[in-house]
């Protein structure tokens, strides 16, 4: 299987139809997360894919789109009843 890394998709999106196509494009690629905050495990290849994908659908002037890398080194902390991101063993694209 190929390396993938974990990373954090967050999104600010202020149109509706806008809003719900990034929400189903990282749909395809998060694992989990919350509200507009996604935890991804991407490919160098699924990472540039995403990255267009959202770049073709967001507004530049009005919305706001990060896709953060996280060290798998760096301990993770969680509040409350938080569960640390755990790669699935497979993944469907579909």
């Amino acid at each position: 299987m190929k390396q993938r890394a974990l990373h954090l998709a967050a999104y600010d999106i202020t149109a509706a139809d806008r809003l719900c196509r990034a929400l189903e494009i990282l749909h395809d690629y998060a694992t989990g997360g919350q509200k507009s905050v996604f935890e991804c495990f991407l490919t160098p290849g699924e990472r540039r894919e995403l990255l267009q994908r959202m770049d073709e659908t967001i507004d530049h002037e009005e919305d706001r789109f990060f896709l953060i890398p996280l060290s798998r080194r760096a301990k993770t902390r969680t509040l409350g009843s938080g569960t640390r991101p755990v790669e699935p063993k497979y993944y469907y694209l579909g």
